[in-house]
């Protein structure tokens, strides 16, 4: 039964930042099947648990949905925004499931988000120690050199971290720039932009088109459709579940 932080389950959800979620915990705003926590380090099961923040389900154990949607640039990944900035779940027909984003994109990169409200799923499918593949399709400024790309497999530093990618395959090659499909097992934020930036590359376009055995396909920018049971089976197998 997988377990998660619940500051964690809060940010995935939309509520906040961790760092937010946590000092919200702490003042005495979220509930964890109706007992109020105010524990920083307090770890909820998922999807069992239910958490309501403010007095509103955020997580519950009702029916399971899934979604695949194609995020387009200038989107935020999250369920909601104080700012009233358009989210992913402005492309979701079905709103009242309290779906929330796995694997977040930033707000200028586009692609295959998944949306759900499964909990175990989620935090399988983010968690490094299962070593789910994230697949991008990345434009860079330049022409972008095989020993550079050797530096990006063998692993760079991101704010005092190592990030190396999987897999590198050259695409394209034109006057000043180079189109790349690059592979990660894992999902920090603006990970691929800083990846590149290490090795002096600017990206100027980045698609997300497959998550573990998940892939983008056809689906319009801007559109959102059900998985499949044969999608959510593999997506489940994948990571144990």
């Amino acid at each position: 039964m997988a377990t998660i932080r619940l500051q964690v389950a809060l940010a995935n959800s939309g509520v906040a930042s961790r760092r937010k979620a946590a000092e919200i915990i702490e003042s005495g705003r979220v509930a964890v099947n109706g007992v109020v926590v105010t524990e920083r380090g307090y770890r909820v099961k998922m999807p069992e648990d239910i958490i309501h923040f403010d007095g509103k389900a955020i997580f519950s154990g009702g029916k399971k949905v899934y979604y695949m949607l194609n995020k387009p640039p200038r989107v935020l990944s999250t369920a909601r925004d104080e700012r009233g900035r358009k989210t992913v779940l402005d492309f979701v027909e079905n709103k009242n499931a309290r779906l929330y984003p796995v694997g977040r994109l930033d707000w200028g990169t586009k692609g295959l988000v998944i949306l759900t409200n499964d909990g175990s799923l989620t935090y399988r499918l983010t968690h490094p120690k299962f070593g789910i593949d994230r697949v991008y399709k990345v434009k860079i400024r330049g022409a972008l050199k095989h020993d550079k790309a050797e530096r990006l497999k063998e692993g760079v530093m991101v704010e005092g971290q190592t990030a190396h990618a999987e897999k590198i395959v050259f695409l394209k090659k034109g006057e000043g720039f180079t189109i790349l499909s690059l592979t990660l097992r894992e999902g920090r934020k603006r990970e691929v932009r800083r990846m590149f930036e290490a090795i002096g590359h600017r990206v100027s376009e980045l698609k997300r088109t497959s998550y573990g055995p998940l892939k983008l396909g056809d689906l319009k920018e801007g559109k959102a459709r059900m998985l499949n049971g044969d999608e959510i089976r593999k997506l489940k197998n994948c990571v144990g579940l």
